[in-house]
């Protein structure tokens, strides 16, 4: 069994071999369900997200059911709520980030596809009802994740730890090594 002070050691070490350079932020919009939200700032934390946006009827800290599966997280990214899905995405985009929903859409590639810029936002809909029409057309880029059951989605902060660690492990100043490479 690994110590907890080795696994520090392993994660500082991760952290001085790979710097991404990459400035993430989420955008969560009107979700209904207290323990995704939980679940999402854990995996904000673990991905060095810069920020997430709550939006709508978003369950917001304090909220009991979100503090049992965040275990914490919550104290550690920064966020903010903001009433209008639309007016939180139009002030990331001014702050120079580029919008990108999980969602199947028109025009959707898998996420794999995308080249990954430094500074993003991942556009994370509504549990049923997906990224609505009016955040959308704010999108730069829409991704998806392939699947081979019949289900049509994944739930969605398990969506967001796939895609993000993905977006960290290929993209920003990596994916130009690699390009710089060939």
């Amino acid at each position: 069994m690994t110590s907890k002070t080795s696994v520090r050691e392993l994660y500082k070490q991760f952290k001085q071999e790979f710097d991404a350079g990459i400035e993430m932020a989420f955008l969560l919009q009107d979700w209904e369900d207290a323990y995704n939200v939980g679940g999402m700032f854990r995996v904000a934390d673990a991905a060095g997200a810069k920020q997430m946006v709550l939006t709508g009827r978003t369950p917001t800290p304090p909220d009991p059911m979100l503090h049992v599966t965040s275990m914490g997280h919550h104290r550690r990214i920064p966020w903010t709520h903001q009433t209008s899905s639309e007016d939180a995405a139009l002030k990331l985009k001014a702050q120079g980030y580029r919008m990108i929903a999980i969602e199947l859409a028109e025009g959707a590639v898998p996420y794999m596809d995308l080249d990954w810029p430094d500074r993003f936002a991942l556009v994370l809909g509504n549990e049923v009802n997906g990224v609505y029409t009016n955040v959308m057309k704010h999108c730069d880029d829409a991704v998806f994740i392939p699947q081979l059951g019949k289900g049509r989605s994944m739930n969605v902060h398990v969506s967001a730890a796939v895609v993000a660690f993905h977006a960290l492990m290929v993209g920003g100043p990596n994916q130009r090594e690699e390009e710089a490479k060939a």
